[in-house]
Order: C-alpha cells, then sequence, then structure tokens
C-alpha cells in the first residue's frame, strides 16, 4: 500500500497568499523526502482560505519545487471547464514533468452557486460528466485516423486520470471505465464501505487498470502530545464550521477547547464528517491508522490536515509517514546515493 498527500494549500488566518503557496511548495519537498507516493491540489472557488483555484499551475509549481514525487489534482473539477482546456494544460504540465502528472476529475462544482455562474457553469453541467471524461482520456491518447481535434501539447501523454467522489456514483463510474478511483472520505465519509464495495464487485479490467485501485482520503493530526494534535485538528474543525454555516474565511488559528468555541450539536455533525481521521502522538496514530485499514482495506491512502502552522502541519505529516511506515505502507523515497 502506498501513501499519498493532499494539500489544499491553506492560508491562514495572520497569512496570506504567497506566503501559502512558499510553504505548499516546502510541503512538497518534505513528502518527497518523507516517501510520500504523490501529492496532490484540489480545485475550489471563491475561497479566502485555500489559495489552489488554479489547480494547474500550482501543480506545475510544486512539480518545479520538486524531483521524483507525483504531482496532480485531486481534483479537476471537469464540468467548470472544457476537456480540450484540461487536456492542453495537463499535457504541458506532462511535457515539463514526465511521469509525475496525475489528473483527478471531480464532478462538482467546488464553489457556491454564484460562483459556478461566474464559472460560466449551468446547472446541467455535472450531467455530462461521463462523455467529458471520455472525450478527454481520448485527447490526451494517441490520435485516431481522421481525428480533427487535438489537443497540443496533450495528445499522447496518457496522462493517468483518476475518478473521485463522495457517493456512488462516482464508484460506479470508475469501476465501468476501469479507471483508479479516490474516495473523498476525509470529509465526507457516510458512503465510503458501500463505494469501496461497488468499485470493486462491479470493476472491469481495462487498458488503464487490470484490478480495482481503490484510495481512501483520511486526516491525520499528529503531534508529540495528545493535547497539541487535538489542539491542532480545531483549525480544521473550525474552517469546516464556517463554511458550512455561509461564512468562509481563512484557516482559523488553533484553540485549547473547541468545545467552547462550537455548539455540542454543531460539533457532533463536524466530528462526524472527520471521523475518518486518526488524532495523537508517534505512539497513538499508527493503531488507529490500522484500524481503518484493517475496516476498508485501501490500495492506497491519501493522508490530509489542515493545520494552521506550516511547520506543524509538516511535522505532523512527518509522523503519519513514520507511522505508516511503521505498518509497511511502501515508501517512495529514493535513497540519495540512487538519485
Amino acid at each position: 500500500m502506498k501513501y499519498s498527500l493532499l494539500d489544499l494549500a491553506p492560508v491562514p488566518e495572520g497569512s496570506d497568499v504567497g506566503q501559502s503557496i512558499a510553504a505548499s511548495a516546502r510541503l512538497a519537498q518534505a513528502a518527497e523526502r518523507l516517501g510520500y507516493h504523490r501529492l496532490w491540489l484540489a480545485e475550489h472557488h471563491n475561497m479566502p482560505g485555500i489559495a489552489s483555484s488554479a489547480t494547474a499551475v500550482m501543480i506545475g509549481h510544486l512539480a518545479a519545487a520538486t524531483a521524483r514525487i507525483r504531482i496532480g489534482s485531486g481534483g479537476i473539477m471537469l464540468p467548470n471547464h472544457s476537456p480540450l482546456v484540461i487536456a492542453e494544460q495537463f499535457g504541458t504540465l506532462a511535457a515539463i514533468y514526465p511521469g509525475r502528472i496525475d489528473l483527478g476529475l471531480g464532478r462538482a462544482p467546488g464553489t457556491d452557486q454564484g460562483t459556478m455562474r461566474a464559472l460560466r457553469r449551468n446547472h446541467t453541467s455535472s450531467e455530462n460528466f461521463p462523455q467529458d471524461v471520455g472525450e478527454l482520456i481520448a485527447l490526451l491518447d494517441d490520435p485516431t485516423e481522421g481525428q480533427t481535434l487535438h489537443a497540443i501539447p496533450g495528445e499522447g501523454t496518457k496522462v493517468p486520470v483518476w475518478i473521485l467522489g463522495s457517493s456512488l456514483y462516482g464508484a460506479q463510474l470508475a469501476a465501468q471505465a476501469g479507471l483508479p478511483y479516490a474516495f473523498a472520505s476525509h470529509f465526507a465519509p457516510d458512503a465510503l464501505g458501500q463505494a469501496a464495495e461497488v468499485y470493486r464487485r462491479h470493476f472491469r479490467a481495462s487498458r488503464f487498470l487490470e484490478k480495482p485501485h481503490f484510495m481512501m482520503a483520511m486526516n491525520i493530526f499528529a503531534a508529540d502530545t495528545e493535547a497539541e494534535a487535538i489542539r491542532l485538528k480545531s483549525s480544521q474543525q473550525l474552517q469546516f464550521v464556517a463554511l458550512r454555516t455561509g461564512k468562509p474565511g481563512k484557516l482559523p488559528y488553533p484553540v485549547e477547547r473547541i468545545e467552547d468555541h462550537v455548539p455540542a450539536g454543531i460539533l457532533a455533525q463536524v466530528n462526524r464528517a472527520f471521523s475518518v481521521s486518526a488524532t495523537g502522538t508517534p505512539e497513538t496514530i499508527p493503531a488507529q491508522v490500522q484500524a481503518l485499514i484493517d475496516a476498508f482495506e485501501p490500495d492506497e491512502l491519501m493522508i490530509g490536515g489542515q493545520i494552521h502552522d506550516p511547520e506543524a502541519r509538516i511535522r505532523s505529516f512527518t509522523i503519519a509517514a513514520q507511522a505508516l511506515q511503521s505498518l509497511g505502507a511502501e515508501s517512495s523515497a529514493t535513497p540519495l546515493a540512487a538519485q
């Protein structure tokens, strides 16, 4: 089992977008050293606390800051774009960084209704998602006789395509197309077990995959003490509350007692959304992660965690990598002598 990392390029309170992007570059370099197989960025719009809206641009920046780790999207919200534009963007990235670019695709807007209209998206855009995925894959493939539309760059790069989702829809589509599937259980875990089962049961071998490849996303908040790990987690909890109450903002400063800042009923909803998580120390994280692995048997883990302090975030992902290695996960780090 490989382990990978999800970076939402958080913009913390007291910081700005430039500092956030620089922190993401340092995180990518650390992830490469720590053996993470891939690092993905997500497309979100009109959110003051997330700096990855121009996802392809950010992917290029992080790929330039690293040497080996795969960099990709988790994901591009394809109904926001034409397949040709995405093929050209990711074909360009693949030409610059061959063998290192992933293209994860989702069908949600990644934003609110007003911003959807600003993106020139309409309410029927997602209905064409399967056709758009097929068109995009064809544009990234080798050209066929008589083909008149070509993605230049893009054509022939065969950038690996993933289907992302938080419901059974994406699981069924990925299975039918024979594509790898990533489930967004780091914030929407309710259908996790069912989606994994549907994907595996209905998977059809394809030229992309001989057998299903299921990625499970989870959060890890780790520190050298239990109390500090719990405190670090509070930033993501507070951000989630702000988003769900229509008040999105920068990633909040952590607090000592989340119970003093969020009503019990709302906090219960937040904790349910983040139930696929591990919070603790180098000693307690492995058992929590192992329990989730045993329950859902992922082929790959995608680790996330919105932490206010960039250095504490790197420390958390360091503890996570060490925990996963102790559980037998495969490190993608290349020994210095082999570089």
